[in-house]
């Protein structure tokens, strides 16, 4: 089915598509789909965390979200009418004006998933 990597161009596809000062907002229902989208955020504002703190840094590039650096949590009171909701966190960006770019799958903690 490929879930997350239709997650991934999703996401690349709403970079591409919003203008500066634009805001994404990703709603995930599922840990692993949250992480991916975390980090999708966290490389897309330039605060993706170095793999080795001995590897040479790498050039810098203009970053393209302003993101919040905590998931938004639905409040007892949204949970109370809509118990589907507790598993719910919503993540939020606001687009810069640099170019939108490809993004570097493995950065993203996309689960390795094994065909049967």
């Amino acid at each position: 089915n490929d879930e997350f990597g239709q997650l991934v161009d999703g996401l690349e596809a709403a970079e591409r598509a919003l203008k500066a000062d634009g805001w994404l907002a990703v709603v995930s229902f599922h840990s692993l789909e949250d992480r991916v989208v975390k980090r999708f955020f966290q490389a897309r504002s330039g605060k993706g965390g170095a793999a080795n703190r001995y590897q040479p840094e790498k050039a810098e590039e203009a970053p393209r979200f302003t993101a919040r650096n905590k998931a938004i949590p639905p409040k007892a009171d949204e949970i109370a009418r809509n118990p589907r909701a507790r598993s719910a966190n919503l993540r939020v960006g606001r687009r810069t004006a640099a170019p939108a770019g490809p993004v570097d799958r493995s950065k993203l903690g996309l689960p390795k998933l094994v065909d049967v």
